[in-house]
Parts: structure tokens; C-alpha cells; sequence
């Protein structure tokens, strides 16, 4: 498989996944709002700039999509205790409990109906594959991510 297979494979999953969660403000988002929103919950306490090195956005955006979230009452903002320049970026401690409801649906018939699949034992096979290959990366350092 070639890298922009992989980055193809990587968007296609993003949307059967965008399918899959219920309607909510989420996909009232620009998908590069919703990038810095996610790497924030991947990434608690991060300032600014290590948001901007790691989503590639500019740092006008970044900046514009954290007082966006913010405001949505998603983020919380705090100025670095150890550089009182920095701002320091993290979700909101309600957000597990407001997302719940929406993270109750699977991506079972979302996978099955992009992939043309009636057989649901092929996709129980193929969903625990992919949580394999989740889970192999969440043990990777960030460098290799």
C-alpha cells in the first residue's frame, strides 16, 4: 500500500465515522475546527504554537478555532503556570458527559452500508482488525504517530 492509499483509506474511515455519530454541533464544525478540537483531547495542556505544529494549521486559526471552542464551552484556556506568555488548551471537564449520548451509536451499519457488506460477521471481523490497528497506535510514541 502507498502513503496517499493510506491517507485516501485514513478520510474514508474519518467520514463512515462522521456518519456514525449522531447528529450534534460536531458536524456543524469545519472539519479543521473539529482537527484542533480533537488534537486538544488528544493533546491536554498544549499551547498554541505545539497545536499549530502538530495539526499544520497557521496559528491565526488555531487560535480562532480554540476562542471558537472555547466560547462553545468545549475548551478551556489557562496561561502556563512556567511561561505566563503561553496559553495552555484542554477540553472542558463536562464534555465526556455531554458527548456520551452521542457516542452510544457503533459504526457497524455506517461500515456495513459504505462498504456494501450483508453479511454482519464480516463486519464484526473487519471493526475488530481496526481496533487492533487502534490500538497498535495509541502505543506508539507521538514521533511515530
Amino acid at each position: 500500500m502507498r502513503g496517499l492509499e493510506l491517507y485516501l483509506l485514513g478520510r474514508r474511515l474519518m467520514k463512515i465515522g462522521e456518519r456514525a455519530i449522531e447528529p450534534s454541533h460536531f458536524h456543524e464544525l469545519p472539519a479543521s475546527v473539529r482537527t484542533v478540537m480533537i488534537d486538544v483531547f488528544e493533546h491536554p495542556d498544549s499551547s498554541v504554537s505545539e497545536i499549530t505544529a502538530r495539526t499544520g494549521f497557521p496559528q491565526s486559526h488555531v487560535s480562532a478555532s480554540v476562542a471558537r471552542l472555547r466560547e462553545a464551552g468545549v475548551l478551556l484556556t489557562t496561561t502556563d503556570p512556567g511561561d505566563r506568555r503561553r496559553t495552555l488548551v484542554r477540553q472542558a471537564p463536562d464534555v465526556p458527559a455531554r458527548a456520551a449520548k452521542f457516542l452510544k451509536s457503533t459504526v457497524d451499519d455506517a461500515v456495513a452500508e459504505s462498504l456494501g457488506l450483508d453479511d454482519p460477521s464480516e463486519v464484526v471481523e473487519l471493526l475488530e482488525k481496526l481496533a487492533e490497528l487502534v490500538v497498535t497506535s495509541q502505543q506508539l510514541p507521538d514521533s511515530r504517530r
